[in-house]
Formats: C-alpha cells, structure tokens, sequence
C-alpha cells in the first residue's frame, strides 16, 4: 500500500536502474476504451502484419500476468524504508494501538495472500511487507514474529503443491519466488512457537480475542494445507477438521469487524470494496515497490489488490473446495474416481484446490500413492489376474498393455491350445479398445462443454458445437453398449446367449440419460442451421476464428473418425423448421425422462439434472412451435438463445418487433 508519504523533506530518488530514465510512460486507458466502444462482440484490432498471435498477445494488457504494472512509491530499498520509519518494531508504544496495528499487518497481509492465489506475483503481495522480508527485526514482537512465520511457511507449502501438481500454466508466475526468502531455519517450528504465543490470548479480553481469531485462521489452514500433503490420504480426515475450524475463526473475524472500525481514530477510513483492513485502516509496513527491481519494467500502476470482505470470500471458497478434496473416498475403482473429479470440477475450483487433489490423486506415479495405473486400468478392464505379475509390471504402463500377448503366452506357456492365447489376446485387446475410445470421447464431451463454461464459444459457433457433442454423444453410447453387452455375456454359455438375446437389448439408464442428451444437441444444432438457412433477420456475426478452425482442434485427434468439419456444413445445410418440426427432438425427451426418474428416485443429483434437460426441452418445443407458426422467414420474428435452465444447452427466446 501506499507508505510513501513520511518521506517528504528530500527530493525524489532517480529512477531505478531496471527502467532508462529517458523512457517515458502514457496512459494508454482511453484508447482502450474507445477501442472496446467500437468493437462488436467477437471482434478484434488487427491490420497489416497483424497476426491472431499478436491479436491474442494484445488482450494480455492489464493481466496480472503479462502486464501487471509496479506502483513507485519512492523507496529503493529495504532499509531505506526501515530508517524512514515504514516499519516500526514495536508499532505502537502504546499497546492497545500496537495489537491495532498489528491486527492491520495481518489483515492485509491476508488480502496479498488471497491476490497471490489469483495471479499476481509474490513479490508485489505477500512480500511487499517489510516485516516479512527482514523477519529478525520482529523477534521481540512475539505475535507478529510468529504470524509471519507460519505466512511465510504456508506459501512455501503451496508453491511445492503448485509445482508439485504441475495445474499451474508454463507463463504462470504462481510459483515464481524472484529468489525472496520463502524459507528459512525454524519456519518448520511455526506452528508449535504460534500456539505457545497465542495460548494467553484465548481471553476474555476481546482485544486479545480478536487477534487470537486472526492468527488461529492461519494456524488451521497451515494444518490443513500440512495435512492434505500426507502420502496415501492419511491426512485427510484430520485436515477435514481443521477446514472447519479455519471457517469458524474466518466467520469470527468477520464479527469483529465492526467492533474493530469502531475503534479506529481513522476518520479517513477506505471503502468497502477497496479496503485491505477489517478496521478501514492502511497498515503501516509495506511498500509496493521493495521488489521493483526483481521484476521486469512495467508500467507505473498498483497492483489492485483484493479488498478484505473479498479476501474472506476466497478463501472461504478455497476451504469448500477442500473439504471436497478431503471428502474423497480414495475409491480405487476408476470409475467413481473420474465421476469424483467431474463433480468436484462443478464448483470452478481455482488454482490451489485443484492443485490439492492433482498431488492426492497421483503420489508416485500411484493413485492415493498405492495402486499402480496398471492395475487401476486392468480391475476397470476386468482384464485377467495374469497382468499382476511382477515382471510384466517393472515395465512401462504402455509396454506392459503392448506386451499383454507374451505374458498371456507366459502364463499359459504349452499347456493350452495357441488358439485360446489368440483368443484371448484378442478378448483382452478388444476390451482395452473398445474402454479407451469409450473414456476418449467421455474426454472430447468434456472438452466441448468446458468451453461454455469458460464462456470460449461465439453464439455463431452454437450450431457446429452442438453438432459435434450430438455426434460425440452418440459414439460415447455406441462404446458404452459394446462395453455392457461384453460384460453381460462374460461367462455365458453358449445356450444361454439366445435366451438372454432380449434382456441384452435393455440398457442401462446411463446411456437412456445421455440419449436426451443426443436429442438435446442434435435439436439445437438444427434448430440453429434451420434459423440460419431460413431467417434474415437470424444472421449472427462472423468472428476472429472460423469456425472450422474450433472444429480442428479435435478433428487433429481424429474425434470421432471419419468425421469432418464438410460433414457438418453438409447437414447443417438441409435443415429446414419444417423438417424439425416433423421430429421434434425436444418432444422426444419427455417420452425417455419418466422411466429415469424412477431409476434415479434415491439420487437427488440426478434428479435435478433431469429437471434442467425437461425445462430445456419443454422451452426450445415450444419455441420451435412459435417459429413453425409464425414462419422463421417473418422478418418481424427475433430468435435469441440464452442459458437460463442449464449450463451448457441453450434456450430459444422468441420475441415479435
């Protein structure tokens, strides 16, 4: 923050060594912004030699990333602001004022650790704080000393999770420390020093109380963030708890914000949304240009730090999605530990949650640390014990399930017939084939409906998108039933295939819940391609990309098969409303959805999801009847499409001018 303003007797220092002193900086702001007024959605800047890299390189001004900016304050060094007084040890001679103070450090020290997690460098938050940096001087403030420590403890462990997980992007400065003192000899006692400092504070004195709250916050989500690295997920259950604790003191500390404004002498005090402080107040002890000099030159801008409340919020977020990380049953069917990961993805988790379940999934190249990838694979194949066996697995996982031949032959060796080692290999090589494609197009739906939910998709790219999930889709059932079918007539007889022919057609309703899915997609792609065909009035503006450009990312992995992007402008070409109106697609959804809710009575889940695919079906029915009878040609008619009911499936909005 700024801290600058004790310092006015002498003249302002020369510029630092990292930026020339004839360079001169603009705002370029206004430019922007008449840019943005211009520009029509989907939209980009771009002339001569201007390529989509420099384009996308051009929406990186203002990102925390690439273009954070460095606010000047003056100081050039730690000790200058030291002997400026910045700093002070104790920070207040009085000791009401100095718990005061201290209580501010922490506070905002709280808010560079949340805007840390969302970005931004460690050296523009966390370390802005003098304290931090030169951590000997706060040996006699016992309680600031400790804070710090188990802070400083506490990023140490995230960054080694970060890094560790490898979640983070090859541009992210997350894990970046610019060489500052992350670590250092008895940060590994921190927790054991805080608790002894802070057991006298657990009064009823409510100043004592109150920084009690704020130190115990950091106390827990150390152990939390301890207790998640565990090998094998022993630590779980004991991080569960201390998740809960770490709400409660956050929930403590939102209580005493009032008491705290109260008794601030501050009549200046911030706003709400740009405050860093419970009490309104700027702490003394940092300065935003300590580590100036570490980073690259930037533009002359503070780093928008989050404000307190938003503080809170986060790392309430952040402790939610971690109780779902220390909820994990460590299921070792692989299964219910992708349907694990699909629901825990539900709640957007940032960087740090998913970086959590990244290092508890995989220890040592193991699930939880314990079963090999080979044998997690082979139970979900329900492939042959033989596979167990020593030698076959101190191979490669892809050597060993290109090598399953000899080690069939192995087992067996001349005592059965060589047919039954082909037939066998080629049972064991078809389950494997058929299993892959089945999870590579569960990966391919996935990657289709991310993009809604990263808001990637143009609404003229609605129509090709919701094509290749209807084509996606129906390749996912297909694997499916070849999967169920295999498994249904393992260990059968001959004689009982033909009396079980009829109970084989029956599947699951899994597959009858993707097939609404099927007829979901398939209806709004024609849907789209028919208003498209027939509506002037329904023309959506192009955009940077083409869209066959979207469909070639997985077109590269040849998802599906003999699928081209020509195939889609072929059929979306011949739609026509008359024709979707003959097959209703979205009728056909309310004949399938009956029969699964009563296979899904006891999955409220389930149930619910059910619900969005019938409002979106009923919705788009009745749209699509409106633009049957008026005449999707009326110039008069507006078709819009928005997600009200479900994430990823739109809804047609009919509107008459």
């Amino acid at each position: 923050m700024e801290a600058s303003s004790s310092s006015t007797s002498s003249p302002p220092p020369p510029p630092p060594p990292s930026i020339p002193a004839s360079s001169a900086w603009a705002d370029a702001s206004p430019l922007l912004d008449a840019a943005c007024r211009d520009l029509q959605d989907g939209e980009l800047i771009h002339g001569e030699n201007f390529s989509l890299f420099g384009a996308m390189s051009a929406l990186e001004i203002m990102d925390p990333k690439m273009d954070c900016g460095i606010e000047k304050s003056g100081y050039y060094s730690i000790d200058e602001a030291i002997e400026d007084g910045i700093a002070p040890v104790p920070l207040s001679l009085d000791r009401t004022l100095d718990i005061q103070r201290t209580l501010d450090v922490m506070d905002h020290l709280f808010s560079c650790e949340a805007t840390w997690h969302k970005g931004h460098t460690l050296a523009q938050t966390v370390f802005t704080c003098i304290y931090l940096m030169r951590m000997e001087r706060t040996s006699s403030h016992a309680i600031l000393n400790s804070f710090c420590r188990i802070l400083r403890a506490t990023c140490y462990a995230v960054v080694s999770v970060v890094s560790t997980a490898r979640t983070h992007e090859e541009e992210d400065l997350f894990t970046m420390s610019f060489g500052l003192p992350l670590r250092d000899e008895g940060d590994e006692k921190c927790l054991s020093i805080l608790n002894s400092v802070l057991n006298p504070y657990r009064t009823i004195l409510i100043w004592k109380r109150i920084t009690a709250e704020h130190c115990y916050a950091d106390y827990h989500f150390y152990h939390v963030v301890t207790c998640l690295r565990k090998p094998h997920g022993r630590g779980l259950e004991l991080a569960r708890k201390h998740v809960a604790s770490c709400l409660t003191e956050l929930s403590l500390m939102l209580n005493s914000r009032d008491f705290l404004r109260s008794q601030s002498n501050n009549t200046q005090q911030q706003g709400d949304e740009i405050c860093t402080t419970a009490s309104g107040v700027r702490p003394v002890g940092f300065d935003a240009s300590l580590n100036s000099r570490l980073l690259s030159p930037a533009p002359p801008r503070a780093v928008k730090l989050l404000s307190w409340s938003d503080a809170i919020r986060y790392f309430e977020k952040l402790l939610r999605d971690l109780d779902i990380v220390c909820s994990s049953p460590l299921d070792p069917v692989l299964e219910n530990v992708l349907h694990f990961v699909v629901q825990f993805q539900k709640s957007v988790p940032d960087l740090v949650p998913r970086a959590f379940l990244q290092t508890l999934l995989v220890q040592d190249g193991k699930l939880y640390g314990r079963d090999l990838s080979c044998d997690v694979i082979s139970r979900a194949l329900s492939l042959p014990d033989i596979i167990g066996d020593k030698e076959f697995q101190m191979n490669e996982f892809v050597v060993q399930l290109g090598q399953l031949e000899f080690a069939l032959k192995r087992e067996f060796g001349e005592t059965r017939n060589v047919l039954l080692h082909e037939n066998m290999c080629m049972r064991v090589s078809k389950q494997l084939l058929v299993w892959t494609q089945e999870h590579t197009y569960w990966v391919a739906y996935r990657f289709l409906i991310l993009g809604f939910e990263l808001d990637l998709y143009s609404p003229s790219e609605y129509c090709m998108v919701y094509w290749y999930m209807y084509v996606v889709l129906m390749k996912l059932i297909e694997q499916m039933q070849l999967r169920i079918l295999a498994t249904r007539r393992k260990g059968k007889k001959k004689k009982d295939h033909s009396k079980d022919s009829s109970r084989d057609t029956a599947f699951p309703s899994s597959c009858l819940l993707l097939q609404c899915y099927v007829l979901l997609s398939e209806g709004l792609s024609m849907m789209l391609a028919a208003l498209r065909n027939e509506s002037n009035s329904f023309q959506l503006p192009s955009i940077f990309n083409s869209e066959q450009e979207h469909f070639d990312l997985l077109q590269k992995a040849r998802l599906p098969e003999h699928i081209t992007y020509y195939s889609f402008r072929e059929s979306a070409s011949h739609a026509s409303i008359a024709d979707l109106t003959k097959y209703n697609f979205f009728k056909e959804i309310h004949k399938i959805t009956p029969s699964l809710r009563g296979s899904f009575a006891s999955e409220p889940e389930k149930l619910a999801e059910i619900r969005q695919i019938e409002q979106v079906a009923e919705h788009n029915r009745i749209a699509l009847n409106i633009i049957s009878q008026v005449g999707a040609g009326d110039p008069s008619l507006r078709v819009s499409f928005e997600f009200t009911h479900h994430p990823h499936f739109a809804v047609a909005v009919v509107k008459r001018s």
